[in-house]
């Protein structure tokens, strides 16, 4: 969701630019500013979709490595 959340940020980046030039009379600097602003969302959530996806697969990789070491040890015909 954080990844989707992301790549969403950009387009809202985008709209945002093209908004406020378009609808504010402030002119291209206001817009670079919301364009920006928005823009910097983009590395915030794929930063914490990435710390998520390590969290929650932190709790697997020792248990993967302990099957993996099981049948490492096991003999050939035996099962494992």
């Amino acid at each position: 969701m954080l990844y989707t959340a992301g790549l969403a940020s950009i387009g809202l980046s985008a709209a945002a630019w093209t908004a406020s030039l378009k609808y504010e009379r402030a002119g291209i600097d206001r817009a670079d500013r919301w364009g920006i602003f928005v823009g910097q969302w983009a590395p915030a959530l794929f930063a914490l979709g990435a710390a998520l996806r390590i969290e929650e697969t932190r709790e697997e990789i020792p248990q993967e490595f302990q099957r993996m070491e099981r049948e490492m040890r096991a003999p050939a015909g035996a099962p494992a």
